[in-house]
């Protein structure tokens, strides 16, 4: 998304001189907000801390990191869904959240591979979620154990370096080398991959199209921006005591934020400066867009939304191999009202008909320049201690 620069704009303008003390700051992120990005400590006593701690790497909406586990149970590892970390309002349906306990589940088992144990992973063991809710049962359980016959995997050496990127692209094409990197890499996994490019230039446009109408619906929608501010970090202090959502460390929001003058209880109206100056900006991104990446299943069952996660976790990582960088177009394929047009849109553009499939990622793709870690919490934070 690119949630982010829409805050830097929200309120912009307001007090040019609120910034005069703030001119030499630093807009980078606090050192304890990105250290996870380390890797694991040397000294880790169990392998299961050491797995973890590249599990927690994996991509997430909004960055919430709703992933609990609990490690009781020796050689085992349960993995919960934090229910206080949903998105009710863009992803009613918490198809995006299960997803991303995929990308999760997929960090860990190539980490696991990285030390010659094998992680079966038995998804939903007490019974799977509706399709409509998720509740206090378990997401999955892994036993590790060793195995000889597990073999490392080279995706596995780009986790560190995985990010995403919502800066402008390139225009030039990606190389047929890398695309055909990234479709192999899913192989593990039940979808359907896709591609476009500069050498259809017709389809190109119907993505970028809708790509910009789903954006400005997200953005002029309160309740889908506010949603976004409830869990926007502003400053060294926020990005560091939270270490999750999205964060702004930019002199001006910063600035604005302690004079009292960017209000996070308010959505901008849609006619504001701050509303059309991130669909102006977004627009720009998405018309040098040079490409898009799909994936799609049939069906949407909660286990099919956990692979396609694991799949989309693997695209990324063989984008990261190949110096490409993925940018996830969550707006249309999101469930709520307002998006119901450009959500038939894509589906109707990738030849997904509904019910039967889903498309379950769409993002931008292409060389960019290199982009800092998000904020993570850390492997202790996500354990359970009762």
């Amino acid at each position: 998304m690119n949630r982010r620069s829409f805050v830097r704009l929200a309120g912009g303008g307001m007090v040019l001189g609120a910034t005069a003390g703030l001119a030499g700051c630093s807009s980078s992120l606090p050192p304890e907000a990105v250290q996870a990005w380390n890797g694991p400590a040397a000294d880790s006593v169990d392998v299961r801390h050491w797995i973890l701690s590249y599990a927690i790497l994996a991509p997430h909406s909004h960055n919430l990191q709703s992933w609990l586990v609990d490690l009781r149970q020796p050689g085992e590892i349960m993995l919960y869904c934090d229910l206080t970390r949903l998105l009710p309002e863009t992803d009613p349906l918490s198809r995006q959240i299960m997803m991303s306990q995929g990308t999760f589940l997929e960090l860990l088992d190539l980490a696991a591979r990285q030390k010659g144990l094998r992680a079966d992973i038995a998804l939903f063991p007490q019974g799977e979620f509706g399709p409509a809710a998720l509740d206090k049962r378990p997401v999955a359980r892994i036993r590790l154990s060793p195995d000889a016959a597990v073999k490392p995997d080279p995706l596995f050496a780009h986790i560190l370096t995985r990010r995403t990127n919502r800066e402008a692209y390139e225009l030039r094409e990606p190389a047929p080398a890398a695309v055909q990197a990234i479709a192999a890499s899913v192989a593990p996994h039940p979808v359907r991959t896709g591609f476009v490019g500069p050498a259809q230039p017709d389809a190109l446009q119907k993505h970028r199209a809708i790509a910009s109408e789903a954006w400005r619906i997200e953005l002029v929608t309160p309740r889908t921006i506010l949603e976004s501010f409830k869990v926007l970090r502003v400053g060294p202090r926020e990005i560091a005591e939270h270490r999750d959502g999205l964060s702004i460390n930019t002199p001006m929001v910063r600035a604005l934020t302690a004079v009292g003058l960017f209000d996070r209880s308010k959505a901008p109206g849609p006619d504001d400066t701050a509303t059309t100056g991130q669909i102006k900006d977004f627009n720009a991104k998405i018309a040098t867009t040079p490409a898009f990446f799909w994936m799609v299943t049939e069906g949407n069952d909660r286990k099919t939304q956990v692979n396609a996660g694991r799949a989309y976790a693997r695209a990324q990582l063989a984008a990261t191999a190949q110096g490409l960088s993925m940018q996830p177009l969550s707006q249309a394929l999101q469930e709520y009202p307002e998006q119901a047009r450009p959500y038939a849109d894509i589906h109707a553009l990738l030849e997904a008909p509904q019910p039967r499939y889903t498309v379950q990622m769409w993002t931008r793709l292409g060389y960019a320049p290199a982009v800092g870690p998000a904020p993570r919490r850390g492997m202790e934070a996500h354990l359970i201690k009762a």
